[in-house]
């Protein structure tokens, strides 16, 4: 993995964004704003998943008025996400918003723009600016078509606005639904500004396909030093995005922290329900955040089980209806495949919570 780039660091609420922080985690809720009690709901589900920055759309009056009632009362600082109207992205200002996402495709003239700096100027709130490879300016198009260099052009040409008004608590995004694209993107971009970039692929999909997108694009750039920010969007609950980001950022070296659960793909030796021991221990450990992290190896069989459980911190390591039990890397003992996953469980909250 290369480097991280060093960018600049802003502030979202009090997250740390750029200049060496570690890579955050950031989702947006699926809510209507204007319902109140659901979106503070949704924000503590997401903070409790672990994300650390919420963003909230904010299409209309209604749903500015809300964030008065949201802001004080979520746990995690939020940015209204603004299109088309530059007269919210000012109410969100005025309603305490922590930070502001334009798309400058769509928000209209200069004197909108100035109109939005001077308001998070005041407040001295950062703005992201929100380019989306579906909705570019109609010259941009012309000039280069739907291409990373595109993209990039309409960043640096409101870069080029927020500086001529002295504004430098920027953030960038590139982002298209191409993995290629957007990676492309995020390359030319990084070697132009030194502002911290939110890194993803928009519209990725569902669980399953999103991920699979997401974590090629995010982790690409990332293993390039690249993103200081990242958000996983999926079709759907925004849990799921919050869990796949911390798993790329595992997986990548980026987190050490929690449960990480490595298990067998399963084949014709197995002699237990692997799939459903798996599914319980993922299910057990969920919520579980110990001292120190861990790996726990649940494994279907005699051939690598036994020395993948003895490398990991608690293992499985199944045969014919039962299995053996390791713990760093010792056999503690031997039990039926219907108990062993509650031991397991247990042995990991009485030692390491």
């Amino acid at each position: 993995m290369k480097e991280r780039k060093k960018t600049r660091q802003i502030h979202i609420g009090d997250v740390a964004v750029g200049g060496g922080a570690p890579v955050v985690i950031q989702s947006m809720a699926n809510t209507k704003t204007a319902d109140v009690e659901s979106t503070l709901a949704q924000l503590r589900a997401l903070a409790k998943a672990g994300c650390q920055i919420g963003r909230l759309a904010v299409p209309d009056s209604e749903a500015a008025e809300a964030l008065k009632a949201i802001v004080p009362y979520s746990p995690l600082p939020l940015v209204a996400d603004i299109h088309f109207d530059y007269r919210l992205a000012l109410k969100s200002v005025a309603a305490g918003i922590q930070a502001l996402r334009i798309n400058p495709g769509n928000i209209g003239s200069e004197e909108k723009v100035r109109a939005v700096i001077d308001a998070a100027k005041d407040a001295d709130i950062p703005i992201r600016i929100g380019i989306n490879g579906g909705s570019l300016q109609k010259d941009l198009l012309a000039a280069y078509g739907n291409t990373a260099e595109a993209i990039v052009e309409s960043a640096l040409r409101e870069v080029k606005i927020f500086e001529r008004y002295g504004f430098d608590r920027v953030k960038i995004s590139v982002k298209s639904s191409s993995v290629l694209k957007t990676v492309a993107a995020y390359e030319l971009l990084s070697e132009k500004v030194d502002f911290p970039l939110h890194v993803g692929v928009t519209e990725a999909g569902t669980l399953l396909k999103g991920s699979v997108k997401s974590s090629l694009g995010i982790g690409i750039l990332l293993n390039e030093g690249i993103g200081d920010t990242i958000r996983v969007s999926l079709t759907g609950d925004p849990v799921n995005e919050v869990i796949v980001a911390k798993e790329i950022l595992k997986d990548l070296g980026l987190r050490r922290e929690g449960v990480e659960i490595i298990s067998c793909p399963t084949c014709g030796r197995t002699k237990i329900d692997l799939e459903k021991m798996v599914n319980e221990v993922e299910s057990g450990l969920a919520e579980v955040r110990p001292k120190r992290p861990l790996t726990v190896a649940v494994m279907g069989c005699e051939v690598n089980g036994p020395g993948e459980a003895k490398e990991a911190d608690y293992g499985i390591a199944g045969g014919k209806g039962q299995g053996l039990l390791f713990r760093d890397g010792e056999i503690i003992g031997k039990y039926k495949e219907d108990q062993i996953v509650s031991v397991l469980v247990e042995e990991i909250r009485r030692n390491e919570l």
